[in-house]
């Protein structure tokens, strides 16, 4: 079935196409088979098929009532969704997770419902970035799910596993997409170019220029069309106006006009940031980031850093990762660096963005440039695996706590010393428990203002143990 045939007959509220539509929209695949780059969830029998291309009623009503479609831009979740109404006429509706609401949610529904007790087409709802719908929203789905009263297909860019609810997801067919590969991207573009729905062979793509808008693209096939028809109507307008200058008059055919790579990189400024702000690209970046600056490579912490921020990432969860790294990192190597980490978080939430990028750029500097330790992060990790182990003996009786009637009778406090009261600070006696006396958690780096930590210590240490 052509899906441009069925608009408005056999799949009632699927959007126009006309001439004048974009081009990557006017390219959207009109079957499976034109779907690029996702061919393991097409294998003959894969329950994609059978919900877009059900052999009779009963594999229709076998196919899933609910998929969760998860994977980049431009992969084609939009599409798959369109061609899911198509099959058997059934009537779409598309809800967006960023304008829509609860109330929304429920009047599609109860359409729905409404249509199917009177003989009407069955409801296709698709709901485009549904990690943007909150919980509750999401919840108002399940009835209309478990019941069948819509075929719902919920589209995101994000991890489902952080972003969808776990009762939605659990009644969903989570089918992932993949980025296309450089190969699928090249063979939609040579498509659009020579297609009657496309470009209709009007102009014509050189070699460097393809390789350009294919690296640019990035894998997005929405965003390769894209550049393709600004190139394209740059290349057609520049080929009209040369012709006409030459002559004077209106040019004839002389066969297509050529994109050539200056015109490629004419119609583009930048290639899009790929970064998804809860899913894999998320973790990868932030990971990249936190890595970078305990490396002490100030110059790519702040390339990250600009990639969350043009992504348009919260700035509060930047200053969290700062905060921690200044002090898993950093340390007592640099006491300062969470101070700045934290006076920077603080100042992010007073002042937000765009200025919030100089704060955020301030504290990441004075991280990535400081020395490192770790020894603190090591030294609480190290008493918890003892703890967790068992290793929590009775606490020394001169320590306990002396605040209430009969304490002293049961010898708490007895013996204790008021470390103010020693030379030095430092009252020479049992502070751990029996099991764990002399065992040392914190062990001070070389590095920094810890290297004056470390000569104290090991005078504290002698004056406690007699070391």
């Amino acid at each position: 079935m052509d899906l441009f045939d069925a608009v408005g007959s056999t799949a009632e509220g699927l959007p126009d196409v006309g001439a004048s539509a974009p081009l990557a929209v006017r390219m959207r695949p009109r079957t499976l088979d034109e779907v690029a780059g996702q061919d393991h969830l097409l294998e003959p029998g894969s329950p994609l098929r059978r919900l877009v291309e059900p052999a009779d009623e009963t594999a229709r009503r076998a196919a899933p009532s609910s998929v969760v479609l998860w994977g980049p831009p431009g992969t084609g979740k939009t599409t798959l969704a369109y061609l899911i109404a198509t099959s058997s006429g059934r009537r779409f509706v598309e809800l967006s997770g960023v304008a829509s609401g609860v109330k929304e949610v429920r009047a599609v529904v109860a359409d729905a419902r409404r249509r199917l007790v009177t003989g009407g087409p069955e409801t296709v709802l698709f709901i485009d970035e549904v990690h943007r719908f909150s919980t509750t929203q999401q919840d108002a789905l399940l009835p209309a799910v478990e019941n069948r009263w819509v075929t719902l297909v919920a589209a995101t860019t994000e991890n489902p596993s952080f972003s969808v609810t776990a009762p939605l997801l659990s009644r969903s067919l989570l089918l992932t997409l993949r980025p296309l590969t450089d190969d699928d991207v090249r063979g939609l573009v040579r498509r659009a170019l020579a297609d009657e729905r496309g470009l209709a062979g009007a102009v014509a793509l050189a070699d460097d220029a393809e390789a350009h808008l294919v690296r640019l693209a990035g894998g997005d096939a929405r965003r390769a069309l894209t550049i393709l028809e600004a190139a394209a109507g740059a290349a057609l307008e520049g080929a009209g106006a040369a012709a006409a200058g030459a002559t004077g008059e209106a040019p004839d055919d002389d066969g297509p006009a050529v994109v050539d790579l200056a015109t490629v990189e004419r119609a583009v400024d930048v290639a899009a940031v790929r970064y998804d702000r809860a899913g894999d690209q998320h973790y990868d970046v932030a990971s990249a980031f936190i890595k970078s600056m305990r490396g002490s490579d100030v110059d790519a912490a702040l390339h990250y850093l600009a990639r969350m921020v043009v992504a348009g990432e919260d700035p509060r969860f930047i200053a969290r990762r700062i905060v921690i790294a200044a002090a898993e990192e950093v340390g007592m190597a640099d006491p300062s660096a969470l101070r700045t980490a934290v006076a920077a978080a603080q100042a992010v939430q007073l002042i937000g963005m765009p200025e919030a990028r100089i704060v955020l750029a301030e504290a990441v500097i004075h991280v990535a440039t400081a020395p490192k330790s770790n020894a603190a992060y090591v030294a609480v990790d190290r008493a918890i695996a003892d703890v967790r182990a068992g290793k929590a003996g009775p606490v020394p009786a001169h320590l306990r706590d002396t605040h209430y009637p009969g304490a002293e009778r049961l010898g708490h406090g007895a013996g204790y010393r008021y470390a103010h009261d020693e030379p030095h600070g430092v009252a020479r006696q049992q502070y751990a428990p029996d099991e764990l006396v002399g065992v040392r958690y914190y062990e001070p780096s070389d590095r920094g203002h810890e290297r004056e930590v470390a000569a104290r210590l090991e005078r504290v240490r002698q004056i406690l143990h007699g070391d």
